[in-house]
């Protein structure tokens, strides 16, 4: 007798855990969870729950680690590699009480002092099938809660299990509440609470709760429509800006442009597998390194291009046009050579992985924001370097009289090899950013060449600020043609919308000024 008192004892479970039984469960509630009929089980686990006992989360992990055995005397919680007593049975759990214990375990987290952990839980219950029984819990979670946020959020909860109550006020009250929702997922739930609600007052109040709902969801489809047409528009803004060079102020049709983006994304791409082979741990900061490398290789074989074969082309646009569009197609076969036809993978940093949530259907991407901030330091740079340094003075005084500016003593041949080398090099940092949202390949120029040329053209030959301007209003104005009537016809609507304006006004959005526009 003595003996087995003693073994006994050695296995009481709450005494190990961590907190003591005499200061948590009750024997009594912890044979309730563990044993007996399903909803006897789900109402004992629900009664101790919505009085948040000391210990019961600690007890609801061992049953759902399988490590609860039960003695006709005793509830145990096996821990690690102890031998199970003879005689103790396992407990078992159904799906059903699998679903409702892990519920359980969640909730009992918004009851923590971190408000990392509470939201952390309140996350992790929007993924649990949640009954009205679990309502007393919700209760005391909200009542006990400071953060607006998580109170939003548990109230929104609370009222998708109200909804389906039997009493006709308790789902007009949900009905209110859900008025407030700003989850696609609510809207589910609410066309489905409309067929199914019996009550007209409440079926009418449904309906309410989901068109304010719809009104307030369809604001993040539209904001999120004007960030993405943004978004495309600072890419335009990046691969024109060059254009803008080579083209409106040196008069060159740059059919290679498209190509010299391409190799600043394939610099990208070497200079990321460079750091993963030899810097593994300064991975994340690969993009530092790769923006002066694709504007550096971009450049250097724009100035390339521009001292052996472009130089002899000057004034002569449709020659200049079909050299080239040869050379695109070499560069093009050359990358092929190097690096294979198929495309090549660049992953982004850690710090440009993910995105913000502004809204519930509305996340911005980090990588995202980040081109369309770099578009803008790249816009400011070369705004500043063409109004304010010696470089640019002397870009805009062979622009406008490359004859007079050569007796001043300008070395115009140097200066359009300066002028050109920026513009590669400018797309060679287009092709670093678009290698940040999509996969990079020989054909990767191809998609954006026309389009550039349809933004420098709409803002104005040799105007930056029609550039910008035309960058984005051409980027938001697809996005919205492509919500309305699909890619193809956006594309098509965008070319006719371009070419009637061209016919109206031949100079674009800005004239250009100074004697060149006189004549």
């Amino acid at each position: 007798m003595i003996k087995r008192l003693l073994r006994a004892g050695a296995w009481l479970l709450f005494v190990a855990s961590q907190v003591p039984l005499a200061h948590a469960l009750t024997p009594q509630q912890a044979r309730a969870i563990a044993s007996g009929e399903t909803d006897a089980r789900i109402a004992a686990l629900n009664a101790a729950a919505a009085g948040a006992e000391p210990g019961l989360a600690a007890f609801v992990q061992a049953l759902l680690d399988d490590a609860v055995k039960l003695t006709p005397e005793q509830v145990l919680v096996i821990q690690g590699d102890e031998a199970v007593p003879e005689g103790a049975e396992d407990v078992t759990n159904n799906n059903r009480m699998r679903g409702v214990l892990q519920a359980a375990l969640a909730a009992l987290k918004l009851f923590s002092p971190e408000l990392a952990t509470r939201r952390e839980a309140v996350a992790e219950l929007g993924k649990q099938s949640l009954d009205e029984s679990q309502l007393p819990l919700l209760d005391k979670a909200l009542a006990s809660e400071s953060d607006a946020g998580i109170k939003t959020q548990l109230s929104l909860m609370r009222a998708a299990l109200v909804i389906a109550s039997p009493d006709k006020t308790r789902r007009l009250e949900a009905a209110q509440q859900l008025a407030g929702a700003s989850d696609p997922a609510v809207r589910s739930l609410l066309i489905e609470r409309i067929a199914a609600e019996p009550d007209a007052e409440v079926r009418s109040a449904l309906s309410q709760a989901l068109a304010k709902l719809e009104g307030r969801l369809a604001w993040g489809e539209r904001l999120g429509l004007v960030f993405t047409g943004v978004s495309l528009g600072s890419i335009l803004l990046l691969v024109a800006l060059g254009l803008a060079i080579t083209y409106g102020l040196m008069g060159v049709i740059n059919m290679a442009h498209g190509e010299l983006m391409m190799i600043g994304a394939y610099a990208t791409y070497v200079v990321q597998n460079l750091f993963r082979s030899y810097l593994p741990g300064a991975f994340d900061y690969y993009v530092l390194l790769a923006i002066p490398a694709s504007f550096l290789v971009a450049a250097l074989v724009g100035a390339v291009l521009e001292r052996s074969i472009i130089r002899w082309l000057y004034g002569r646009p449709l020659e200049t046009l079909l050299a080239t569009w040869g050379i695109s197609l070499v560069l093009m076969q050359a990358v092929r050579s190097l690096f294979g036809a198929q495309n090549v993978p660049v992953e982004n940093p850690a710090w440009l992985s993910g995105g913000f949530a502004l809204m519930s259907n509305l996340t911005l991407p980090y990588n995202r924001i980040a081109i369309i901030g770099f578009a803008l330091l790249v816009l400011a740079g070369v705004a500043l370097l063409i109004a304010k340094t010696r470089l640019g003075l002397f870009v805009r005084g062979v622009t406008q009289n490359r004859r007079m500016a050569a007796c001043m003593g300008v070395n115009t041949a140097r200066i359009d090899t300066y002028a050109f080398s920026l513009g590669a090099g400018i797309a060679g940092l287009a092709g670093c950013a678009l290698s940040q949202v999509g996969n990079v390949g020989p054909d990767l120029g191809q998609s954006y060449i026309v389009d550039s040329f349809m933004v420098v053209v709409l803002g104005g030959v040799g105007q930056l600020a029609g550039t910008v301007i035309a960058a984005l209003g051409l980027g938001i104005l697809n996005k919205l043609l492509e919500d309305w009537a699909g890619a193809v016809l956006a594309k098509i609507m965008v070319l006719v919308f371009i070419v009637v304006f061209i016919q109206k006004r031949p100079q674009g959005l800005f004239a250009m000024k100074g004697r060149s526009a006189e004549a």
